[in-house]
């Protein structure tokens, strides 16, 4: 496989998932046309397992045309992509209530998407919300110094064994 855009496999499906749940991909010509929009050159076979790996199914439109859906559970679609958040969390600096976390090109979404899970089934319960662009998810704590502690938190979910190799930083993580 080539891409035109540097990044992850991950970045690439991160965009295969929003491309879906867009409603955008009725096929997988569809798929490989709209990655190339968005800077990754793909092989069908190569769109054909993105959309195996993040478990999305063919399904009908009210109209009756063909879409691609993603299930219900959005902890069981990405489980599939990626093993998150370790490969999404680059780096996190934090301010006030505020942390920032720096991921691949086109990971924010996908990270922000498991984040907010997690905060609604009882983990991360310190964070209001999150709001993510393209390669950066910022995330709101509850408490007004709570940032701090929040990116320390993201950095264990980030580096779950200290003994990887993986680079990830904490920089600027004042209270």
């Amino acid at each position: 496989m080539t891409e035109a855009r540097r990044g992850s496999a991950s970045s690439r499906r991160a965009k295969v998932i929003s491309l879906v749940q867009a409603g955008s991909v009725h096929s997988q010509s569809d798929l490989v046309g709209l990655l190339a929009k968005a800077g990754f050159t793909v092989t069908q076979a190569t769109a054909s397992r993105d959309l195996e790996d993040i478990g999305a199914f063919r399904g009908r439109k009210r109209d009756g045309s063909a879409i691609y859906q993603l299930p219900q559970d959005d902890a069981q679609t990405l489980s599939r992509v990626i093993s998150l958040p370790s490969e999404l969390i680059l780096s996190v600096e934090s301010s006030a209530n505020l942390a920032v976390v720096r991921t691949p090109p086109g990971g924010a979404q996908l990270l922000a998407s498991a984040l907010d899970g997690a905060r609604t089934h009882g983990q991360l319960a310190s964070v209001i919300g999150t709001i993510a662009g393209d390669d950066t998810v910022l995330l709101i704590s509850k408490r007004s110094t709570g940032g701090a502690a929040l990116a320390k938190e993201l950095l264990r979910i980030a580096q779950p064994n200290r003994n990887s190799t993986k680079k990830t930083t904490s920089r600027g993580a004042h209270s």
